[in-house]
């Protein structure tokens, strides 16, 4: 449900929850043609308590990063199986006034005393879900430093402002949702300890009506907003969650956390036929792998092509570049990455030419297959523009759902297992399939390669923002939906996001397909050029998108589909 206000009194019933997650915030009139200035601001978020959170802080009078603060925090307390202050992301920032864009870097950091082989036996062997479960899983968490850094930087409210709805959510609880019954139901063995009794019911998986109270997490808000970042990284929080976690086997250290950064990266700008595209940088592999796929793309008949050869181009422009973030990609604070070279146009070149528009090439014969690496898919996207078109686009995450399962003693935050992104061993397989290198081998202070995706699309028309969870599948949702956004004469937000998905990212050697999106014909004509193709069981993506139409100067906000009642994956 979308509601559209375009003047006059604010009705108290426009501030109630609104089912899908969009609501849109009135500009005020003043003297400037429609053709530059919007008319409607707009949040978009995977919970519509969230999305609430935010509009009540734009009637305040915050802008779109004062939104973004309290979309946040409201999303680590209303859906706490995929992001919160145990975790982090990446926020692709627009502002108006300078046209500046960056993207702060909030990924999580390998604690200190970390290691190359800190998951494996004396034998070499990897020991079994010692990435993934209790706090040996956990890496440094950067959410709460960048809400710090977006308010004190970027927003015009105090912290402790945008913080308030996330911290009354969690004080007086709330009634869960379909989608959290469902998650808890999959999952529940995943919490030991304190994380059981916060976000199970006396232990049991939660039934229709449960009331989720973190008292707990209200207090560890309540600390930021007093004293800023220092109140999560130092003093007694910090303390009770290195205690907890020192208690329970893990590594942290009080250095680790007091020595925590956010960092400010240049966004990867590229161009898409008529489209400049804004996208995330290392540690993201998006903007990357977004630009290879284009640009291989746009040295192909792909305009021309018949679905199921676009489709093909599409898998095939994937494949490479999935290889390539295999063998190359890593934290460019530490390895060295080709950039220039991966984003030349002579690269794509030599790349496309290789593509036959009749037969699939074998991941195999690309060569030089590299080690597995880890990548979780638990995640959350929100979009936002203000009325004075300051844009956000952030991905937030844990890994996978409920991160490590492990709530830090007395803090009430629930801590990722990010760790399990990092290339843990050679040729280690995990349960998303990636494949990756020695550049994202386990070091103190480095951050792990990630998919998340937070982009700007923008032509003549009108500007894109979105961004989705989805794990591995992450790139070719948004690289999808900008290849739709390119093709369609008119823009249809809801239809966009309803696009059936597939996915291929060099090995495993498939095409992954949505259930019920793809007729028998398609799949019979990708099989007939040499492609293996796979349904998965569920859809996959929770795409959060905005549009805002230059001409008219309007905004249209979509939530997708997937997301509700936990049938996406997420």
């Amino acid at each position: 449900m979308a509601q559209c206000i375009d003047s006059g009194v604010l009705s108290p019933r426009l501030f109630r929850v609104i089912a899908l997650g969009l609501i849109f915030w009135p500009l005020a009139a003043f003297p400037a043609p429609p053709s530059e200035r919007l008319q409607n601001a707009a949040i978009v978020s995977a919970h519509p308590l969230a999305t609430e959170a935010g509009y009540e802080i734009l009637k305040k009078g915050g802008n779109a990063f004062d939104a973004a603060v309290a979309v946040a925090a409201a999303l680590a307390v209303v859906e706490p199986y995929a992001s919160g202050l145990g975790g982090g992301g990446f926020w692709l920032l627009h502002r108006a006034a300078d046209g500046k864009q960056v993207m702060l870097d909030a990924r999580e950091t390998a604690p200190a005393q970390a290691g190359a082989a800190m998951y494996l036996d004396e034998r070499g062997q990897v020991i079994s879900k010692a990435s993934l479960r209790g706090p040996g899983a956990a890496a440094i968490p950067g959410t709460p430093a960048a809400l710090a850094h977006l308010a004190k930087h970027y927003g015009r409210l105090p912290l402790a402002v945008s913080l308030a709805p996330a911290m009354r959510y969690a004080k007086a609880g709330m009634r869960v949702d379909e989608r959290y019954l469902a998650v808890g139901r999959r999952f529940e063995s995943q919490l030991t300890g304190s994380a059981r009794r916060v976000f199970l019911d006396y232990g049991s998986v939660p039934q229709p009506g449960f009331v989720l109270r973190q008292k707990a997490l209200a207090a560890t808000l309540q600390a930021i907003a007093r004293g800023g970042s220092e109140g999560f990284y130092q003093g007694k929080v910090a303390r009770e969650m290195v205690d907890a976690v020192r208690d329970a086997g893990g590594i942290w250290v009080l250095d680790d956390l007091k020595n925590y950064r956010v960092i400010e990266r240049e966004p990867v700008k590229f161009t898409y036929r008529s489209l400049q595209i804004t996208a995330a940088p290392l540690p993201s592999a998006a903007g990357l792998s977004l630009a290879q796929s284009l640009n291989i793309l746009e040295r192909l008949p792909f305009t021309l092509a018949e679905e199921d050869t676009k489709a093909h181009f599409v898998v095939e422009a994937l494949r490479r570049a999935y290889q390539d973030r295999a063998r190359y990609l890593g934290d460019a604070d530490f390895v060295s990455v080709p950039t220039t070279r991966l984003l030349s146009r002579e690269y794509a070149a030599s790349r496309a030419a290789a593509i036959d528009a009749d037969h699939a090439t074998p991941s195999a014969e690309l060569g030089e297959e590299p080690a597995r690496i880890n990548e979780g898919d638990n995640t959350t996207h929100f979009s936002i523009v203000d009325r004075e078109g300051n844009r956000v686009a952030a991905t937030l995450s844990i890994n996978t759902p409920f991160g490590s399962g492990f709530v830090a003693g007395g803090s009430g935050v629930l801590l990722n297992n990010e760790m399990d992104d990092f290339s843990i061993a050679p040729g280690v397989p995990n349960a998303y399939r990636l494949q990756g290198f020695s550049g994202n081998e386990i070091a103190p202070g480095k951050r792990p390669l990630s998919s998340m995706s937070p982009t700007f699309v923008e032509d003549e028309r009108g500007i894109l923002i979105l961004g989705t969870p989805g794990g591995s599948r992450i790139i070719s949702v948004v690289l999808l939906a900008i290849l739709d956004y390119a093709d369609r004469p008119q823009i249809d937000l809801p239809a966009m996001l309803r696009v059936a998905r597939y996915h291929h990212q060099y090995l495993p050697d498939r095409v992954e397909i949505e259930p019920e999106g793809f007729s028998q014909d398609w799949v019979e004509r990708m099989q007939s050029k040499g492609h293996r193709v796979y349904e998965i069981n569920r859809r996959w993506g929770n795409m959060q998108a905005v549009y805002i139409d230059k001409r008219s100067g309007r905004v249209e906000a979509a939530s997708d589909l997937r997301g509700q009642g936990g049938l996406g994956w997420n």
